[in-house]
């Protein structure tokens, strides 16, 4: 599951410690952005690494190697489209992360077959009970549905009367 838990915790220890490494001068002018450039000036105190000057990247900021580039919960993320891709990756080393491109339907096979097959998931975003309640919709056909889940057009346009006059008097 968890790569390696020390390693983990030091990780997470280093980047409380690592400063945001801005832009020279980024603070000072609009037009210069926050995005880290290396500071080429001549007399620059970042470049000359001076005590005044801001901190710049180096190599002592890096995380482990071991578990660089690994989700906060240890896992490897892996995008998936398919139930094919599925295949390729191990359920206690890679976590899932569903490409926003699916629609509802499709996106519901792969997390029901996700569940069964036991892999994390990490960009779930609704509730078991929301879950559910698309699968309902989606089995159902649409003469099933009830007359009351669609919106009556009259009375939309009583509301929508009803509102322009109550802004008429607030204006007054």
């Amino acid at each position: 599951m968890v790569q390696d838990k020390r390693l983990m915790e030091l990780r997470k220890r280093m980047n409380k410690k690592r400063p945001s490494f801005r832009r020279v001068e980024s603070w000072r002018y609009k037009r210069v952005k926050d995005s880290w450039r290396k500071a080429r000036g001549i007399d620059s105190k970042t470049r000359k690494k001076k005590k005044s000057g801001v901190k710049s990247p180096t190599v002592g900021y890096r995380s482990p190697k071991k578990v660089r580039g690994l989700h906060p919960s240890g896992y490897i993320e892996a995008r998936v489209t398919t139930i094919q891709e599925l295949n390729n990756l191990n359920k206690n080393q890679h976590a899932i992360k569903i490409s926003g491109k699916l629609g509802a339907k499709k996106r519901l096979a792969l997390i029901d077959f996700c569940q069964k097959r036991g892999f994390k998931i990490l960009n779930l975003g609704i509730s078991q009970k929301e879950i559910e309640s698309l699968e309902a919709m989606a089995e159902a056909p649409i003469s099933e549905m009830e007359d009351e889940e669609f919106i009556d057009v009259d009375d939309l346009e009583d509301s929508i009367d009803m509102e322009d006059k109550i802004t008429k008097k607030q204006r007054r």
